[in-house]
């Protein structure tokens, strides 16, 4: 019987020493939980931070896009002038250049007529130049004679 009042001791010690040892473990894990806790309550505050910068962020972000949207449209009214611009340029080119081949050919069809109104007017100036010529002789022969008559 001795036997089984140490075997029952030792069944109570071992129970003693098992409840000794669930008892710390639920200590540590009641201190783990409480961290967890403390944890997640820091975390949701932070969320709840990161959740208003976010709003804010994403409210700028469409205040942004608005600007940058009515911006494109004022500068769309731009290009659309330059375009227009940049046509009428070209139109103008195109008529400068129909009036200048117009003016090359009409040049080269009249390109004889000229030749001759330039013989002719090289024609003119050599008879100038002659007339002009006689006259001062004639001029000179007058005063010559005169100067003779006078002496």
């Amino acid at each position: 019987m001795y036997l089984i009042e140490i075997s029952v001791a030792i069944i109570a010690i071992a129970f003693v020493v098992l409840v000794i040892y669930i008892a710390r473990t639920l200590k540590a894990a009641t201190k783990t939980l409480e961290h967890t806790a403390t944890t997640m309550a820091s975390l949701e505050q932070q969320l709840q931070g990161i959740t208003k910068e976010t709003e804010q962020l994403l409210h700028r972000t469409n205040e942004l896009a608005d600007d940058i949207q009515a911006k494109s449209e004022a500068l769309h009214f731009v290009f659309d002038s330059v375009r227009d611009v940049g046509e009428s340029v070209q139109q103008v080119n195109q008529s400068l250049r129909r009036v200048s081949n117009t003016v090359v050919q009409q040049t080269e069809k009249q390109s004889d007529n000229i030749a001759q109104v330039v013989q002719w007017g090289n024609v003119a100036i050599d008879l100038y130049s002659k007339w002009k010529a006689r006259k001062g002789k004639v001029e000179t022969e007058v005063t010559y004679s005169m100067k003779e008559e006078k002496e």
